[in-house]
């Protein structure tokens, strides 16, 4: 497999809250609270983030403190541990001034407690819920924001391990927007309205940055590519890809060694042109006249595109910012994100072909994904090496945004599945996508909701963790059911 360049992290604040006065009153509560509060905290190191602990606070000057020193490390999330009963004096003031989304954990050691010997330790001991009404009533008095509350048992829940790791991934996510670089490179092509996209209100929305670059800058780091590199980017290429002859398309043919020297050239100078300019994503699209250096470095971007999305590197055609930043958003949840749109339905076994000719994101291959040399680009100018693959068979999500008549953004998301079947072979990617509650129907939902052509397509069902990130950008969100 690809190894990532961009490696996934996040930076989750963690604090406790209790009343102190249960200590003097029970001799060894303390040591239990604070062993329950050690293992929570390791559950959440085991999902690949790191954990800025404060322990425990039972004071309102210590919940100042923590909100100082939780903005002062620039944290991703907060999590609230609500370990036994607590009074929300100790928790509003980090609530009010922490800037980072914060949700409650309620999660008790025992799934019930042993009846026959139970007792007023034991009860605190398992209080997590107790002041979990309190603190979400003087929330909303506040008017701030819990995203979540994590309700279950510390130890063999797999449900809320399940919660816990969704939030360590959106913290991921928050980490990664928060200060990216989204380059734009070129210009919409002629004329897809839908693709526009101001990059101030884009660095507004989403705290990153857009670099304006220029396809120069590629063609300026592509003279320098060796012919080592060239060699080692090949040996790449044969083993992460199948080169199988035509079937029906004669538009596709069995991939050149001329292509794929020209993909592995070209490859080689985006990972110089994303290094150089210290890139998270690149949104580009540009042709350049007939047989000049520009048309030739820029319509051959498709194969070192994929292989920078299996890297964390989403890189997106077509000029479509948005979608790039859709495409981020999958990369660090870690469910893919290729670039897609909608391609002919099937009425008869009730699918609609969804791909794109790229690029994509090589992890959610089903299989090895497949180069075949195209003489022509249907609608673009160019011709040469085209990534072909199906996605992973189960279940799917979409991620559209899109921009409103306001000028701000709209997170458009489905759920679906990608079952098993022969796609057309035309050196595009496509995948078979089933929708519920028939495929028409959905797609229908789908379209009203003013979406662009494009989105983001991973695999499994995470409408949900994709809708809180849209919640704590502040960015409408609709879920199509």
């Amino acid at each position: 497999m690809i190894e990532r360049k961009k490696q996934r992290k996040a930076k989750i604040g963690l604090f406790a809250v209790v009343h102190g006065v249960y200590f003097d009153q029970f001799e060894g509560l303390y040591e239990k609270l604070t062993k329950y509060h050690s293992d929570l905290a390791e559950k959440l190191r085991a999902n690949e983030v790191e954990v800025m602990d404060l322990g425990m606070i039972d004071s309102n000057a210590g919940a100042f403190e923590a909100a100082d020193k939780f903005n002062g490390e620039a944290v991703d999330l907060i999590i609230c541990n609500m370990i036994t009963y607590a009074t929300s004096s100790v928790f509003a003031p980090v609530l009010k001034n922490a800037t980072a989304p914060m949700i409650l954990a309620a999660l008790q050691p025992r799934e019930a407690m042993d009846y026959t010997k139970a007792s007023t330790f034991m009860q605190l001991e398992n209080d997590n819920i107790c002041s979990v009404p309190e603190f979400m009533g003087v929330a909303a008095r506040m008017n701030k924001k819990i995203y979540d509350v994590i309700i279950g048992v510390l130890y063999g829940d797999e449900e809320a391990d399940r919660e816990l790791k969704k939030w360590c991934d959106i913290a991921k996510v928050l980490n990664s927007l928060k200060g990216a670089r989204i380059g734009l490179m070129g210009h919409v092509l002629e004329a897809m309205y839908d693709m526009h996209a101001d990059p101030t209100a884009v660095a507004n929305a989403f705290n990153l940055h857009v670099p304006l670059l220029e396809i120069d800058d590629v063609l300026e780091v592509y003279d320098t590519v060796t012919e080592e590199e060239i060699k080692e980017k090949i040996a790449l290429i044969d083993e992460e890809f199948e080169m199988p002859e035509p079937i029906s398309d004669p538009v596709t043919m069995k991939l050149t060694d001329a292509d794929k020297y020209q993909a592995a050239k070209t490859a080689v100078a985006l990972d110089k042109f994303v290094e150089k300019h210290n890139l998270t994503g690149l949104a580009y699209y540009y042709e350049g006249r007939e047989g000049g250096p520009h048309r030739e470095v820029a319509t051959t971007f498709i194969v070192g595109n994929s292989i920078l999305n299996a890297q964390g590197i989403p890189m997106c055609g077509e000029f479509d910012l948005k979608t790039c930043i859709a495409m981020l958003i999958m990369d660090r949840l870690d469910i893919g994100g290729s670039f897609a749109e909608f391609h002919p339905f099937d009425f008869k076994e009730d699918f609609i072909l969804v791909g794109h000719d790229g690029p994509h994101h090589l992890r959610i291959a089903d299989g090895k994904p497949i180069l075949r040399s195209l003489k022509k680009f249907h609608g673009k100018p160019g011709k040469g090496a085209s990534v072909e693959f199906k996605i992973k068979e189960g279940p799917i999500t979409m991620l559209g945004i899109n921009t409103k008549a306001d000028g701000s953004f709209k997170f458009i998301i489905g759920e679906g599945y990608s079952k098993k079947g022969p796609i057309p072979p035309t050196g595009n990617t496509n995948t078979r996508g089933f929708f519920e509650p028939t495929t028409k129907e959905f797609i229908k939902k789908w379209v009203f909701e003013g979406p662009t052509h494009h989105y983001a397509l991973g695999i499994g069902h995470h409408a949900d963790a994709i809708a809180k990130i849209g919640e704590i950008l502040g960015i409408e969100t609709v879920i199509v059911r």
